[in-house]
Parts: C-alpha cells; sequence; structure tokens
C-alpha cells in the first residue's frame, strides 16, 4: 500500500527529427508535455544523429531553465528506445552497452530515437534516478513463418512503433474489460511512418518493417516496390539517395515535394486530382496490409485499431472502416500513447511490480538452428 500512495516523479525523454518530446509525470499524473523545437537547419550541420547529441541537450536544458522546471530529485528517467539489438518487449535498464549498441545502431534502425537513452543517460548525470528503457522500435517476437525471405541468410527483422501499438492494444484491451495477452488485434500506427501489426495473445507476431522501407508509402519513405522497379530507378542513385527516398524523401514528399500531410490533404480537400489520387492511394495501401495480417491471425480478431498523427483526417479512418470493419470493429485512437506508456512502464518498476531487465547486448532471435 505504501508504494501506491508514494508520489514518484518520472521524467521521459522522446526525440523525433526536429523535436524532443519531454514529459514529466507525477505517478500516473501527467504535469506538462511539450515539443521541445530543434531547427532543422542547425541538425543539418552534423554528419550524424550521434553527433546531434549535445546540441539538442542544450537545447532542453535552456527550455528547462526558461521555464522554471527543476528536476532534482527525480525518480526516474525513461529514454525511448532506438537501434539496438533486438530485444523482446518490455522494460530496461539503461547501461553502457546499451547505449553503444544503440549509437551503433546494430539493430538495424538509423532514426532520431536513437538519442533517447543517450538523452536520458545525461539529464540522469545531473538529476539522478533510475534509467530506463521500454519497448523500443526493434522489438522482436515475430513467428517463424513471418521470418523467411526468397533469398537464403536473409531474414525479415522489425522496426515499428512498438511503444505506442502495445500501449494502444492494451488500453483497448482494457476498454473490453479483458487483458491485453488474452486478444487478437491488428494494430496500425499511421503517421510520418506507417506499421502494421498483428497481435496474438500478447506477442506482435508479423510486422511490416517500417524502418526498412516495408508496407504502404507514407508522408516520408517509398514504401514497398517491385524489385525490378527499385533497380531501374535506383540505377543512377548514390546510397545516400536510396536511404533518403527509403526514410526521408519518398511517399508524399515524392510526389508534392512536402511531407507535410496538412498541406497535402488540403489540396485533397480542394479536390486536387493528383492529391486525392495519391492520397487514397496510400490509406488504400493501408487497408492491404490490414488485411494480410488478418489472415495471418487466422481471421480471429477482437479488433482493429488504428493510432498516430494522420487519423486527424476522418477519411483516412472512415476509408479503412469501410473496407475492414467486415473483419473486426475497428476503433480509432488519433494521436499516441508513447509518453504514457514510458511512465507508466517505469512506474511498474518504482511500486516493485515489475523488475526491469538486464540489456542482452545480442539480437533475440539471430537465426534457425537446424
Amino acid at each position: 500500500m505504501e508504494n501506491n500512495t508514494k508520489i514518484y516523479r518520472i521524467l521521459v525523454i522522446n526525440p523525433g527529427s526536429t523535436s524532443t518530446k519531454l514529459s514529466l509525470f507525477e505517478n500516473e499524473r501527467n504535469l506538462f508535455t511539450t515539443d521541445v523545437f530543434h531547427d532543422s537547419s542547425v541538425l543539418r550541420k552534423f554528419p550524424t544523429i550521434n553527433d546531434q547529441l549535445d546540441y539538442r541537450m542544450e537545447v532542453v536544458r535552456d527550455f528547462l531553465k526558461e521555464n522554471a522546471i527543476d528536476l532534482t530529485g527525480v525518480d526516474a528517467i525513461v529514454g525511448r528506445g532506438g537501434g539496438c539489438c533486438s530485444v523482446s518487449s518490455g522494460i530496461y535498464l539503461i547501461d553502457d552497452r546499451l547505449i553503444q549498441d544503440t549509437k551503433e545502431a546494430k539493430g538495424g534502425l538509423y532514426h532520431a530515437s536513437m538519442l533517447g537513452v543517450q538523452m536520458a543517460r545525461e539529464m540522469h548525470r545531473q538529476y539522478g534516478g533510475i534509467l530506463l528503457m521500454m519497448d523500443p522500435p526493434v522489438v522482436d517476437e515475430l513467428c517463424d513463418s513471418a521470418r523467411i525471405t526468397g533469398i537464403k541468410g536473409i531474414y525479415r527483422r522489425t522496426a515499428t512503433h512498438a511503444l505506442n501499438l502495445k500501449e494502444t492494444a492494451r488500453r483497448h484491451a482494457a476498454s473490453l474489460g479483458k487483458r491485453y495477452e488474452d486478444c487478437n488485434f491488428i494494430v496500425c500506427h499511421i503517421d510520418g511512418g506507417i506499421t502494421i501489426t498483428a497481435h496474438q495473445r500478447g506477442r506482435m507476431i508479423d510486422a511490416n518493417d517500417g524502418g526498412g522501407g516495408e508496407g504502404p508509402f507514407t508522408p516520408t519513405r517509398m514504401g514497398s516496390m517491385a524489385v525490378t522497379d527499385l533497380i531501374r530507378s535506383f540505377m543512377d542513385k548514390t546510397p545516400e539517395e536510396m536511404r533518403s527516398l527509403c526514410s526521408q524523401t519518398g511517399g508524399l514528399s515524392s510526389h508534392f515535394g512536402t511531407s507535410n500531410s496538412d498541406t497535402v490533404h488540403r489540396m485533397v480537400e480542394e479536390n486536387d486530382p493528383q492529391a486525392v489520387r495519391v492520397w487514397n492511394a496510400m490509406i488504400y495501401q493501408i487497408i492491404k496490409w490490414i488485411g494480410s495480417m488478418s489472415t495471418v491471425l487466422k481471421g480471429k480478431v477482437d479488433g482493429i485499431l488504428l493510432t498516430g498523427g494522420l487519423l486527424r483526417f476522418e477519411d483516412v479512418g472512415k476509408q479503412i472502416k469501410e473496407s475492414c470493419e467486415w473483419i473486426a470493429p475497428v476503433s480509432i485512437y488519433p494521436g499516441e500513447f508513447e509518453q504514457e506508456a514510458m511512465a507508466s512502464g517505469a512506474l511498474r518498476v518504482l511500486r516493485g511490480e515489475e523488475a526491469a531487465r538486464v540489456y542482452p547486448g545480442k539480437p533475440v532471435w539471430s537465426g534457425f538452428f537446424c
């Protein structure tokens, strides 16, 4: 009882491409959440994402000082995980090995999230508290059949919005009076990146590799294409240009010169023929991937859950419902629950309800042995 009445202060750090989202919680209560902006013209000057650390920390510290936010005595600092070696779902202690593997992107994901654990450690040096990471993008719970490709020795991997996907599933299960571990869901994060996942009794057994460019095209990513088309279109491009199309300049950005979904959707509302065609094609591809995940679950689907920033546009949810509600009820959770998920995980550790895991320093799955 004592643990449940004690007030714990939890700082959550979630770096994105041009901002760092900060939240301060007292137990379940969110005292504030804010996006601390980082000027993209400044970020472009740094050769690598890791090189942005000192600049981002300076901006964050200036924000805390300007707003008279005192973190002295904070009980836990949670940093969003990045591309460390693949892990099982859960809450992990941040240690030197985890930070080094994340900096080296050993899990194959090169993304601003790799700064989360690094920024958390910098704050920890100043304020103390336990240091935690929860459900990084490289959570791997794939079933064996989902791993195989048509080339020997090359296996599919996961790079998803695991943190938000799993929290959305847990919340929806609770709304049904059930446990996440007793349900089958198709959960879709739909925003600048799009990941569509099959959850079977608490395990994410299949997913498109959103970080690797697989799946629907998105505001910034080109999505899946025929290999022959890729060879033809990439013939004269540098590796940097190829990577950019996979993660930054593909999708809506390629079609319209901007990844700003509000700008593109405004064109849709004005009945611009090209905008309507491309926007609806993006939704169409999402629908196809949802259909494929329903077969993974053999049609036994308790719900299709839609979350992410693009759900602020009503036509996205409406079109998906029209095409997919025959599979299972479609529920919409606009935005995301990443900050709340990380704070809840830290609170469970602080209250002794769950033990934080030690990062193993090797992939959770490394090949078949027969």
